[in-house]
């Protein structure tokens, strides 16, 4: 990279391991950060400098238009092209396996939307999901440390493939990189447009605490601004079985354990599991067990099996990683999408349909009801009827002999009326 947010191997490889979670918003943290890490030389990049531009029209193929007199279809405008879209995910995809950086892709995308607050109605001051995150003044949120290497490692996909908003990138990144690590399918949509400027950004102070006096009251404070329940609150709590946590940038965790001395990436920090790559339940069993002096346990992270109601949902998850993989993708879709405004309004998807603007395939088993298997005697039947005449169900007729009979029946039927007159 040669856009002034060029850093040292070193520098760039420790803010891999950052952990997922949604980091403490204290002055000492952000005076550490600051004293680390100065953003002013940041200032004239590209990447905190955006402004956003015109939105790229999505034209679909030929073969799907209408020609004649004026009935060209004209071409949909969408906040990012579905196509550039899912090659991006493959880039993705293959940073994940060089730089290991799954942990703060995940951070990257929670920060972006967890600003929203479901009480403010206007975009984008309600927060949200609208890439407000690239600027320097959201970057220096105490809770957004070490965020900006995330931005550093997308910025080349984001030049690559000019279209995507990074709104959508952000929250693209987030998914692969859960999807990647061996978790659950996120149903994602996309669509998301992004803020144009820094003024546009939300105030500090939205996102949660890892230490607070009351962490389940604190918990819900914040979640439930952005609407999501005590179930969404604990199902993501989960994706703290992925990441590290390091002193020097949260003021939590130690600064090297013997599951994170070695790394992958710089070594050092804490994790929640022993495998902190891999995206499973075991977050939910090592909290309840608490036996391992080197992984961390948080004071928001205790009170899951504290608080009676939170306690359910973690009881649960514990045993049922099955359970636990189908509501965290529920949950982390909804936050994905909170605060976002979509073009086309009802977002579209990358998996389950043709972007907006292409008909559909048309299938007709697709809308056929009371579909059922032909029993084995109803086979014998047909397949009799069909060699009773020449043909096979295997093997096509070579002419139609029912309609070549009812021809000559016919024929017979009109020379008889002949001679009968």
């Amino acid at each position: 990279m040669t856009d002034g947010l060029t850093l040292t191997t070193a520098t760039t490889m420790a803010s891999l391991s950052v952990a997922t979670r949604f980091l403490p918003s204290t002055t000492a943290t952000r005076t550490s950060y600051r004293s680390k890490l100065s953003l002013k030389s940041l200032r004239f990049s590209p990447l905190l400098s955006h402004v956003f531009l015109p939105q790229k029209c999505y034209l679909p193929p030929l073969s799907t238009r209408r020609v004649g007199y004026s009935t060209v279809s004209s071409p949909k405008c969408f906040a990012s092209d579905p196509e550039q879209l899912k090659n991006a995910r493959e880039d993705i995809k293959e940073l994940l396996k060089t730089t290991f950086s799954h942990p703060i892709m995940v951070r990257l995308g929670w920060h972006d939307a967890g600003t929203y607050n479901k009480n403010i109605e206007e975009w984008p001051q309600r927060g949200g999901a609208n890439g407000s995150l690239r600027f320097e003044i959201e970057l220096k949120h105490g809770a957004n440390a070490g965020l900006v290497n995330a931005l550093k490692l997308l910025q080349p996909i984001k030049d690559k493939y000019s279209t995507l908003t990074y709104a959508d990138l952000f929250q693209l990144a987030s998914a692969t990189a859960i999807e990647e690590a061996g978790g659950p399918k996120i149903p994602m949509k996309y669509g998301r447009v992004d803020v144009s400027g820094p003024d546009q950004c939300p105030e500090e102070g939205r996102l949660p605490d890892a230490g607070p006096p009351s962490p389940a009251s604190h918990l819900r404070d914040v979640f439930y601004r952005m609407g999501l329940n005590d179930k969404e609150i604990v199902a993501l709590s989960g994706a703290h079985t992925l990441g590290r946590s390091r002193p020097d940038r949260s003021g939590w965790g130690k600064p090297e354990t013997k599951y994170t001395k070695d790394g992958p990436g710089a070594p050092g920090g804490q994790s929640w599991t022993v495998q902190w790559l891999n995206f499973d339940n075991s977050y939910f069993k090592d909290i309840k067990e608490r036996r391992d002096e080197d992984l961390l346990v948080l004071p928001t992270d205790a009170v899951l099996f504290e608080d009676p109601s939170f306690k359910e949902y973690a009881e649960k998850y514990a045993v049922d990683q099955v359970a636990f993989f189908k509501d965290y993708a529920e949950a982390h879709a909804k936050l994905s999408n909170l605060g976002a405004k979509f073009d086309p309004p009802e977002g579209f998807s990358l998996d389950d349909s043709p972007p907006k603007g292409q008909p559909e395939k048309f299938v007709a088993a697709k809308y056929s009801t009371g579909k059922r298997e032909l029993s084995e005697s109803m086979k014998q039947k047909i397949r009799a009827e069909y060699q009773a005449v020449g043909g096979s169900p295997d093997k096509p007729l070579q002419s139609n002999y029912f309609l070549n009979i009812m021809i000559v029946i016919a024929i017979l039927a009109y020379v008889t009326s002949l001679v009968m007159n």
